[in-house]
Protein backbone atom coordinates (compact mmCIF):
# COMPACT_ATOMS: atom_id res chain seq x y z
CA UNK A 1 0.00 0.00 0.00
CA UNK A 2 1.39 3.44 -0.99
CA UNK A 3 1.37 5.93 1.64
CA UNK A 4 1.53 8.90 -0.30
CA UNK A 5 -1.23 7.81 -2.52
CA UNK A 6 -3.28 7.22 0.77
CA UNK A 7 -2.53 10.48 1.65
CA UNK A 8 -3.45 12.22 -1.57
CA UNK A 9 -6.81 10.24 -2.05
CA UNK A 10 -7.61 11.51 1.72
CA UNK A 11 -6.78 15.19 1.07
CA UNK A 12 -8.94 14.67 -1.93
CA UNK A 13 -11.64 12.74 -1.03
CA UNK A 14 -11.29 15.51 2.29
CA UNK A 15 -11.44 18.74 0.37
CA UNK A 16 -14.66 17.15 -1.31
CA UNK A 17 -16.70 16.45 1.69
CA UNK A 18 -15.52 19.48 3.20
CA UNK A 19 -16.15 22.00 0.20
CA UNK A 20 -20.22 20.36 0.29
CA UNK A 21 -20.28 20.46 4.03
CA UNK A 22 -19.22 24.21 4.70
CA UNK A 23 -21.48 25.42 1.65
CA UNK A 24 -24.39 27.69 2.68
CA UNK A 25 -28.16 26.07 1.99
CA UNK A 26 -28.96 28.25 -1.49
CA UNK A 27 -25.94 26.85 -3.18
CA UNK A 28 -25.52 23.26 -2.07
CA UNK A 29 -27.42 21.44 -4.39
CA UNK A 30 -25.12 23.37 -7.62
CA UNK A 31 -21.48 22.82 -5.55
CA UNK A 32 -22.68 19.09 -5.00
CA UNK A 33 -23.32 18.23 -8.08
CA UNK A 34 -19.80 19.47 -9.00
CA UNK A 35 -18.18 17.72 -6.17
CA UNK A 36 -19.89 14.99 -7.66
CA UNK A 37 -18.35 15.53 -10.82
CA UNK A 38 -14.83 15.85 -9.65
CA UNK A 39 -16.10 12.61 -7.11
CA UNK A 40 -16.10 10.94 -10.67
CA UNK A 41 -13.02 11.92 -12.01
CA UNK A 42 -11.31 10.72 -8.56
CA UNK A 43 -13.10 7.36 -8.95
CA UNK A 44 -11.44 6.83 -12.67
CA UNK A 45 -8.34 8.16 -11.22
CA UNK A 46 -8.21 4.82 -9.13
CA UNK A 47 -10.01 2.73 -11.10
CA UNK A 48 -7.05 3.26 -13.51
CA UNK A 49 -4.29 3.42 -11.27
CA UNK A 50 -5.85 -0.24 -9.61
CA UNK A 51 -5.34 1.32 -5.94
CA UNK A 52 -8.79 0.40 -4.62
CA UNK A 53 -7.12 -0.57 -0.67
CA UNK A 54 -5.53 2.78 -0.99
CA UNK A 55 -8.88 4.61 -2.04
CA UNK A 56 -10.97 3.22 0.77
CA UNK A 57 -8.36 3.72 2.94
CA UNK A 58 -8.43 7.45 1.93
CA UNK A 59 -12.01 7.94 1.94
CA UNK A 60 -11.97 5.87 6.02
CA UNK A 61 -9.48 9.21 6.79
CA UNK A 62 -11.57 11.58 4.94
CA UNK A 63 -15.10 10.57 6.71
CA UNK A 64 -12.95 10.55 10.34
CA UNK A 65 -11.10 13.86 9.49
CA UNK A 66 -14.38 15.66 8.66
CA UNK A 67 -16.53 13.95 11.25
CA UNK A 68 -13.98 15.47 13.79
CA UNK A 69 -13.93 18.67 12.31
CA UNK A 70 -17.96 18.86 12.56
CA UNK A 71 -17.86 17.78 16.54
CA UNK A 72 -15.00 20.08 17.05
CA UNK A 73 -15.96 23.22 14.85
CA UNK A 74 -18.72 23.11 12.70
CA UNK A 75 -21.67 22.94 14.85
CA UNK A 76 -20.35 25.73 16.98
CA UNK A 77 -20.24 27.61 14.18
CA UNK A 78 -22.83 26.84 11.08
CA UNK A 79 -22.42 27.74 7.60
CA UNK A 80 -23.59 31.62 7.12
CA UNK A 81 -26.05 33.28 4.78
CA UNK A 82 -24.63 35.52 2.38
CA UNK A 83 -27.91 37.44 2.56
CA UNK A 84 -26.34 38.22 6.23
CA UNK A 85 -23.27 39.89 4.83
CA UNK A 86 -23.17 43.63 5.80
CA UNK A 87 -19.60 45.66 4.44
CA UNK A 88 -17.87 47.74 6.82
CA UNK A 89 -18.03 51.48 6.20
CA UNK A 90 -21.03 51.46 3.85
CA UNK A 91 -23.89 53.64 4.89
CA UNK A 92 -26.85 52.43 3.03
Amino acid sequence: MDGGLVILLALSFGTIIFVIQRTEAKRRRVVTLIMLLVLLVLIWLINTLGAWGEGIVGLFLALVLNGLFYVLIGRYNPVGSSDDIHVLGMDD
